[in-house]
């Protein structure tokens, strides 16, 4: 009898302690759940092998990499109702020790068990991030982190990001239905930065984590600054420098493949660090503000641009993203902004604005999502692996929707090293640059 899909359902409404908001249809053709609802299908027994052997969001996250899982319908729905169902219940959610008191859950367990055939956990898909040995956070362990999320194909990230090849939050018209393109939006964010940085021209600006070059080139061009950037990527350094002799801007622009601590030639009058934040690491953070307070000239400006969660009841108790940490951003960390500001400010800034972008990420996302799902054919199996393509494409689904509901979200904060006598060097009237 074909009923894989009810038992399937079953365990998981044993397991959630509520009902489950999604359809399932299993290996052996059978369907269960709310009619009309997207769909979990459940390709094979591998898939169910790779629950059993890892319960929770890894297991789910080497399904669905591995292609075991998918979901027919909007991919969106699907995501949203598996999160809520999550979130709502929060600490009221049955943990997997504690459903396995229920003599029905065991039951339905070792039924799953028989369904999922010969009892070897499969290999993890070899998208998966090789975890090392030793601290988080060297300069090894970042290179090797940086270049497993960055070293995956130029080509890749221009279907995806588009012509603007920025990869960060924009910052769209309000509302954005009245026109512009992602490029207008992301042109508009590296304005936004470059304002708030008060550049001008002959200034020299320290670019960290410059990526493929977009606000270097930016900032070098629009406003005539002298720029440094420094990434950890070699495919980004190669596609920047490209990007900065075709512009002519040789002369003002220089990328490096350095690590931002290894930056010695300051002061600088002006710093961005836009969407590299996130991989410095708690334990780092206050050293990384303090080296760039030092690269700056006393009046020199930081901008900081770096999502963050929601800050919990109890700190100690956060952990990072099992599926984000092994496929999309190892070692990653996020912080709630508050602690940022703290950090900063002990580092001896002067926090001067913070300012929240949160649906702007999540409109830009979901542009991308649609980069990548309009080039389907060219990203899966050409570009990079079907993996990837499907690491991206669940990844950036769901961070839209995350940052929709205020699960996470992205500030940009100013701190300016102001010198000894209390001179900002800011208008007195703030958010000028708007």
């Amino acid at each position: 009898m074909a009923d894989a899909a009810l038992r399937l359902q079953t365990l998981f409404e044993q397991l959630l302690g509520a009902p489950l908001p999604v359809r399932i249809r299993a290996w052996d053709g059978s369907q269960s759940g709310p009619p009309g609802a997207p769909t979990l299908v459940v390709r094979n027994r591998r898939a169910l092998r790779r629950l059993l052997f890892k319960p929770g969001e890894l297991g789910l996250a080497r399904a669905w990499v591995a292609g075991d899982l998918d979901v027919e319908g909007d991919l969106y729905t699907a995501l949203d109702l598996m999160a809520g169902l999550i979130w709502e219940r929060g600490e009221d959610a049955r943990t997997l020790v504690e459903a396995l008191r229920d003599p029905e859950v065991r039951a339905a367990v070792r039924g799953l068990l028989r369904l999922a055939g010969p009892p070897l956990p499969p290999a993890p898909p070899p998208e998966e991030a090789r975890r090392a040995r030793g601290h988080l956070h060297t300069k090894r362990s970042d290179r090797r982190a940086i270049s497993h999320h960055y070293d995956v194909g130029n080509d890749f990230y221009e279907l995806v990001l588009g012509p603007s090849m920025v990869y960060s939050c924009a910052y769209w018209p309000s509302p954005p239905a009245d026109g512009g393109t992602l490029e207008d939006a992301q042109r508009d964010k590296l304005e936004l930065v470059s304002r708030k940085l008060g550049l001008t021209s002959g200034q020299r600006l320290l670019d960290v984590g410059c990526g493929w070059g977009s606000m270097a080139v930016h900032a070098a061009r629009e406003h005539g600054v002298h720029v440094v950037g420094v990434t950890l990527s070699h495919e980004q350094a190669a596609y920047a420098r490209k990007r900065v002799a075709d512009e002519g801007l040789t002369d003002r622009v220089e990328i490096r493949v350095q690590d931002y601590r290894d930056v010695a030639d300051g002061p600088y009058d002006a710093i961005s660090s836009i969407g590299m934040a996130e991989h410095v690491g708690a334990e780092r953070y206050l050293e990384y503000a303090t080296d760039l307070h030092k690269l700056l000239k006393p009046g020199g400006r930081l901008l900081n641009h770096q999502i963050a969660r929601r800050p919990q009841r109890d700190e100690s108790a956060y952990n990072v993203d099992e599926f984000i940490d092994a496929y999309v951003f190892p070692d990653g960390e996020l912080a709630p902004v508050g602690t940022t500001v703290t950090q900063l400010e002990r580092a001896g800034f002067e926090v001067r604005d913070v300012e929240s972008i949160r649906e702007h990420y999540a409109l830009t996302l979901r542009r991308w999502v649609a980069n990548l799902e309009a080039g389907w054919d060219a990203a899966a199996g050409r570009l990079v692996s079907a993996g990837r393509a499907r690491v991206w494409r669940l990844y950036m689904a769901a961070s839209a929707l995350s940052f929709e509901r205020n699960r996470i979200g992205v500030n940009q904060v100013l701190a300016v090293k102001t010198p000894d006598s209390g001179a900002s060097g800011l208008p007195l009237r703030a958010r000028t640059w708007n």
